[in-house]
């Protein structure tokens, strides 16, 4: 790929001398489940760098975070088998025909993960090098005291990676969090932006300096970790569509009613978009939302659905768990999605697996306009239209005027910041560019 369209400051793989290097790749692959890969599609997305480091004579060594070992309120980190990357390099062996080997370390910590990358590791690196392997892939890097560490054990793990390697590349989009093997790494090796970074980087340009008329549609389980990058989505849209405990919470602060299952917390922080949108107009409303009974399932006889219309001040609402497929027929929805010219979605409309009918019906609208670019955003929001929408899902996964994210997280942390090189591991990766220079 070119990377004509890219800011100069950022060093890429193509600027790399590869051949004879081992090369220290961090990969986004984060997509196990309970010991399952649920999604192979982040991983297809990282073989073109894979492929790169290996055609142009670099030993690859892999690495990326599974899941969230570590609890933040007590600080144990739990090595669980469900979280391991042995799913994804049976996946990895599947598919490349080659042998990857998974180093096991013993200095494993009751609750502190493991502490560090021992003097056994040697032996697997002197057979990358002599190519008996195909490549190594390193243990959940989370499962590491070092990676999300603030101390010495942060330090150590930096410098013992380096030690492994002689060139670093982050291929990791959807990792934005500045952790060692995202960031301290780059202090002590030459370091570039993978294929995968770069495209990524490139299409956040779009969102971030869109075609209009703009339109997003951004839903969540939770309303307050989404404020920030919601406010700036806010300033950025032409129109605004909401879904999940995001609009639940909004249609309260609007219309002074109460939503089973929406805190009060979510409400008063809901109360300044409504604020800003009295004026300005750009919330577009879901006229149609499905009501239930009970979050246990969609049981016949406790569900319906409800009109905002109908809404009365001081009224009681059960749980809102979806958007009624008619909201999309909605003469106001509707134009709004087939006059856009940008259309950036990052959107569980329904409580899954059990109601799922609103973000079909919103897949199925966007993709009426054809003229579009439509980017999607995050891993739940690319599942879900994967598995209500398969066949359109397999249509367009090559169609230019579709691009799908690595990592929702990571767009709406550069949307808010109003710029993808402002993310930490990309910062990162310039000051390495400023440190090493031309090599």
């Amino acid at each position: 790929m070119s990377s004509e369209n890219l800011d100069k400051r950022l060093p890429v793989i193509q600027e790399a001398d590869l051949n004879g290097k081992i090369v220290l790749v961090r990969f986004d692959h984060n997509v196990v489940k309970k010991g399952v890969v649920r999604d192979p599609y982040r991983i297809d997305r990282s073989f073109g760098t894979l492929y790169n480091i290996v055609e142009r004579g670099g030993r690859p060594i892999l690495m990326t975070h599974v899941g969230r070992p570590l609890d933040k309120k007590t600080g144990q980190i739990t090595c669980d088998p469900g979280d391991s990357v042995e799913p994804i390099v049976e996946y990895l062996r599947q598919k490349l025909h080659t042998k990857f080997y998974i180093p096991k370390f013993d200095n494993i910590d009751s609750g502190q993960g493991i502490t560090g990358i021992d003097t056994s590791i040697n032996l697997s690196v002197k057979n990358l090098r002599e190519r008996k392997i195909g490549g190594i892939y390193l243990p959940n890097t989370r499962w590491f005291r070092g990676e999300e560490d603030k101390g010495a054990f942060r330090e150590n793990f930096a410098l013992q990676l380096a030690g492994l390697a002689d060139i670093y590349i982050n291929d990791a989009f959807g990792s934005w969090q500045a952790h060692a093997t995202t960031y301290d790494i780059t202090k002590h090796l030459p370091s570039y932006a993978g294929f995968l970074m770069q495209q990524e980087i490139e299409n956040l340009s779009r969102v971030i300096n869109p075609e209009r008329p703009f339109v997003a549609v951004v839903a969540g389980a939770k309303y307050d970790t989404k404020i920030g990058p919601l406010h700036a989505i806010y300033e950025k849209v032409d129109f605004l569509i909401l879904g999940g405990v995001i609009y639940n919470a909004y249609l309260c602060a609007r219309y002074g009613i109460s939503i089973q299952g929406v805190s009060d917390k979510d409400i008063e922080a809901a109360k300044d978009l409504v604020s800003m949108d009295k004026d300005r107009q750009k919330i577009v409303e879901l006229p149609y939302i499905v009501e239930s009974d009970t979050i246990e399932g969609k049981v016949a006889g406790k569900y319906r659905t409800i009109a905002v219309k109908d809404f009365k001040k001081g009224n009681k609402y059960g749980y809102i768990l979806d958007v009624d497929q008619r909201s999309f027929e909605d003469k106001r929805v509707s134009e709004v999605i087939l006059n856009a010219k940008t259309i950036f979605v990052n959107a569980v409309m329904g409580f899954t697996p059990h109601f799922t009918e609103g973000s079909e019906a919103l897949d199925k609208t966007i993709d009426k306009n054809a003229a579009a670019l439509k980017m999607y955003g995050g891993g739940d929001t690319l599942q879900e239209f994967k598995s209500l929408c398969p066949g359109l899902y397999l249509s367009v996964l090559d169609n230019s005027r579709y691009y799908f994210f690595t990592g929702g997280g990571t767009v709406l942390t550069a949307i808010e910041q109003g710029s993808p090189y402002g993310l930490k591991p990309v910062q990162a990766l310039i000051e390495n560019k400023e440190k090493f220079g031309a090599r």
